[in-house]
C-alpha cells in the first residue's frame, strides 16, 4: 500500500521531471541515443542520386529496371536504470538523501526515454538484486519504476555493484543505454563494468554528498558505517584527521574517474546539494556536440 506522503512525492517528481524532459532534454536525447541501426522497409524504383550499393539486383533483374532497397532507422531502444540503494544511499546532509536524488535522476531519464517511445527497465541492488522490473513503455510503467525506487525498503544493507552489472548483462539482451546510479563506494566491480560497457552504452551517474568530500569540525563524534553497522569515534577537531579523510575520499574519486576514462564512459556527477537536472542536460549536450563533429 502506497502512503499518501509517497504519492505526494511521486506526483511532485512526475510534474517536475516530465516538464524538464519535454522542455530541455527531448531533442538532444533523440539525437545522442540512437536505436538499433537500420531495418529494411521496402524496395522502390531507382532514382538519380540513389546509392548504387543499395540496388536490389534480384528485383531489378525480374522487373527489367533498377530497384533499390529502402531502410529506416530502427528507433526503438531500451533504457536500463541500474540503481544502487544500499544503506549509504540513505545518506544526504543538504537537500536530500542520495536515494531521493537517485529517484529524481531515474525519473528524468525515464521520462526522456518514453517521450521517444523507448522502453525503460529497472535493476535495484544492495548486496543482492532486490528488484527487477522488465523494460516496458508508457507513463504508467515509468511511475511504477519511480515508485519502486522511492518506496524501496531494503532487505540488505551492503553494496554489490559487480552483481548489479552482471545482472544488467544477463537481462538486457539487446544493446541498451544503462544509467548506473550509485555513489560507487563499492569495490571489485571493475571487470563487470568493462564487460557491461562492451555490450551496452553505460553511463555512470555518481551521487556525491558534501560529507563525502570533507568532515566538519564538530569535535569528537561517533560515526556509523551504514552498511556494516560498525561505529567509531573520530576527533573531527584535528586538522590532520580532516585532511586524511579528505585525501582518502579524493583518492577514491580519482580511481573511479581513471576507471571511467579507461573505459571511455561519460560519467556524470550529481550532488545532493545541487541540481539533478543540469548534470543530465550537460551530458546530453556534450554528446550532441561530440556527434556533431
Amino acid at each position: 500500500m502506497i502512503s499518501k506522503e509517497l504519492l505526494r512525492q511521486l506526483r511532485k517528481i512526475e510534474i517536475r521531471t516530465q516538464r524538464m524532459a519535454d522542455q530541455q532534454l527531448a531533442g538532444t536525447y533523440h539525437s545522442v541515443f540512437k536505436g538499433q541501426g537500420l531495418s529494411f522497409r521496402e524496395v522502390r524504383e531507382y532514382l538519380p542520386g540513389d546509392d548504387v550499393r543499395f540496388i536490389d539486383w534480384n528485383v531489378s533483374a525480374r522487373m527489367d529496371e533498377p530497384f533499390v532497397k529502402v531502410f529506416v532507422e530502427e528507433r526503438e531502444m531500451t533504457v536500463m536504470l541500474v540503481v544502487d540503494l544500499s544503506a549509504s544511499e540513505q545518506w544526504g546532509t543538504i537537500r536530500a538523501p542520495k536515494a531521493q536524488v537517485a529517484a529524481e535522476v531515474s525519473a528524468l531519464c525515464a521520462f526522456s526515454a518514453i517521450k521517444n517511445n523507448d522502453n525503460v527497465g529497472l535493476v535495484i541492488s544492495t548486496d543482492v538484486i532486490e528488484k527487477l522490473v522488465p523494460p516496458k513503455k508508457g507513463d504508467k510503467h515509468v511511475m511504477r519504476v519511480i515508485s519502486e525506487i522511492m518506496g524501496f525498503q531494503p532487505e540488505y544493507t551492503g553494496t554489490n555493484l559487480k552483481l548489479a552489472l552482471e545482472t544488467l548483462v544477463k537481462v538486457a539482451k539487446r544493446r541498451s543505454v544503462a544509467f548506473v546510479i550509485s555513489d560507487f563506494f563499492g569495490d571489485g566491480f571493475e571487470r563487470a563494468l568493462a564487460l557491461a560497457s562492451a555490450k551496452h552504452d553505460v553511463i555512470p551517474v555518481m551521487l556525491v554528498d558534501p560529507r563525502d568530500e570533507e568532515l566538519p569540525d564538530v569535535g569528537i563524534a561517533s560515526f556509523e558505517d551504514l552498511e556494516t553497522g560498525e561505529e567509531i569515534l573520530v576527533d573531527t577537531s584535528s586538522p590532520a584527521v580532516r585532511r586524511h579523510y579528505a585525501e582518502s575520499m579524493q583518492q577514491i574519486r580519482d580511481e573511479r574517474d581513471k576507471l571511467f576514462r579507461k573505459l571511455a564512459l561519460d560519467r556524470v556527477v550529481v550532488r545532493t546539494d545541487g541540481s539533478f537536472i543540469h548534470p543530465i542536460r550537460d551530458l546530453f549536450a556534450k554528446r550532441a556536440r561530440r556527434m556533431g563533429r
